[in-house]
């Protein structure tokens, strides 16, 4: 849902799009002007690619040979091929690879790493929040980019049985990259984690192009771009930073302050620079608000496609551990984060009031906690330290329900001819429990101090109103 504004005025540059409501700016972009950007793309990445299949070439079991020298392997014959190690030793014998070694290890002139530290911590100041909006707002809401649904529906990632996982996946890269100082600069986990994605994205267009070349009715490059082009690739780093700023956490009733979105969004400009994403829409927090906003209006378009998606993400995370969430408590915290509009539009159910009341709990329990660790300086440090272990091992670490390991980004989910996303089954029976019992708790604590207070408040009044009149009658 939007928090109505009562002071906002509407002009001839005002623009509404699902549930959002901002000026449009000469820093905004038509879809016009954004066009060329879908057949753009990392042209090097791709050439490394090759260069590192004609180094060691894959065979369908993604196995590898035991040479560390040209494999990047620790001499495990069984091990997965780990196209980072293998970039990173043969760099100094191959100039492509050389040229992209050099361009992911030479850090831009903005780069301040006092500024990037602040940045990461950031993520875990908010994190519950900030979880919450990547999951239902970010990756859900974002099923309503038909194009990108396009490319995702064909890799079969978002299937019930295997979404989860892929999600898990995606959120490792972001613990990795927020981890610590070490792990974002060059030769440290985020970093290698970044340019295993880039080339990750470099496996699936070369796929999907090659598919289409055979058979140019599976997938049409006129109609949808390039895969994972560089439209694509700037509304990926969009979603991780300003739609988290600008409508994830605004909607779940967090605001940050100016010096967290100037250090967030740095480090998701250096995450963009790794990943081999055009990095000047990041510049300034001005020119990020209205991409994602220019964005907003020309990308969201949900289809047939957005809708399957959208759902099997519902499918796939209901009666989950670790939250062991129900449907209806899934469903109406994405239209709390998407707005009605939009979830119409993607087919998601609409849950009672009941559950709306929940998730508003649950806005009560961030809150209350996020307002009051940020402002106590030895409380957020404790918060910080404390996140950064639990979130690693619960959702990398944990062989019950998390990944179970670190996950190197090979590439497993490959586009085929017969590979298609289906609509999930509906799994009834699935009940929701400790989180909505917290949420539950936190909207009676939170109306019990509401009442309080306006209880408080109006005696205050009436006291007030007494002596006046008592005053005025003398």
């Amino acid at each position: 849902m939007s928090w109505l504004n009562p002071f906002s005025r509407k002009d001839e540059n005002s623009r509404h799009c699902w549930g959002y409501d901002f000026q449009w700016t000469p820093q905004h972009m038509t879809p016009a002007e954004m066009h060329p950007l879908k057949y753009s793309y990392d042209v090097l990445g791709e050439q490394c690619l090759d260069r590192l299949d004609s180094i060691s070439p894959p065979d369908p079991g993604q196995r590898i040979p035991r040479n560390r020298s040209r494999t990047g392997t620790d001499g495990n014959p069984g091990a997965k091929r780990d196209l980072y190690a293998l970039l990173r030793d043969n760099a100094s014998e191959d100039e492509t690879l050389g040229r992209l070694w050099e361009e992911a290890n030479t850090i831009p002139p903005w780069v301040d790493w006092d500024q990037i530290a602040r940045g990461q911590d950031v993520f875990y100041r908010y994190g519950g929040v900030a979880l919450t909006a990547l999951a239902y707002q970010s990756l859900l809401g974002g099923m309503g980019a038909a194009r990108v649904t396009e490319v995702l529906a064909r890799t079969g990632g978002f299937s019930t049985s295997v979404a989860k996982s892929r999600m898990y996946e995606t959120t490792q890269h972001i613990l990795q990259v927020t981890s610590s100082l070490e792990s974002i600069k060059p030769g440290g986990a985020g970093q290698a984690s970044s340019i295993r994605v880039r080339l990750l994205h470099a496996a699936v267009r070369r796929r999907i192009m090659k598919l289409a070349k055979e058979k140019p009715e599976y997938y049409s490059v006129g109609k949808f771009g390039v895969p994972i082009n560089d439209l694509d690739s700037i509304g990926t780093i969009i979603t991780f930073s300003a739609t988290l700023i600008w409508l994830g956490f605004p909607r779940q009733g967090i605001w940050m302050r100016q010096q967290e979105i100037l250090d967030y969004l740095a480090l998701w400009r250096l995450v963009a620079h790794y990943i081999g994403t055009p990095t000047e829409y990041f510049e300034t927090p001005e020119r990020a608000k209205s991409m994602m906003e220019s964005l907003l209006i020309s990308e969201i378009c949900p289809s047939e496609t957005s809708k399957v998606l959208a759902n099997n993400i519902i499918l796939s995370l209901q009666g989950q551990p670790p939250t062991y969430a129900s449907r209806d408590f899934l469903v109406a915290s994405a239209r709390w984060l998407n707005g009605d509009e939009l979830a119409d539009a993607l087919g998601l159910g609409r849950p009672s009031l009941y559950y709306k009341a929940l998730v508003a709990g649950q806005c009560i329990f961030f809150i209350c906690i996020c307002y009051t660790y940020r402002s106590i300086p030895y409380l957020d440090k404790r918060k910080l330290k404390a996140l950064r272990r639990i979130f690693y091992k619960v959702i990398v670490e944990n062989k019950t329900h998390g990944l179970g390991e670190e996950t190197n980004f090979d590439f497993k989910y490959i586009p085929r001819f017969d590979t298609t996303t289906a609509m999930g089954e509906y799994v009834s029976g699935l009940k929701g429990s400790g989180v909505e019992r917290r949420n539950l708790r936190a909207l009676f604590m939170g109306s019990a101090v509401l009442g309080l207070v306006s209880y408080f408040c109006l005696q205050t009044t009436f006291r007030v109103i007494g002596k006046v009149g008592a005053w005025w009658a003398t």
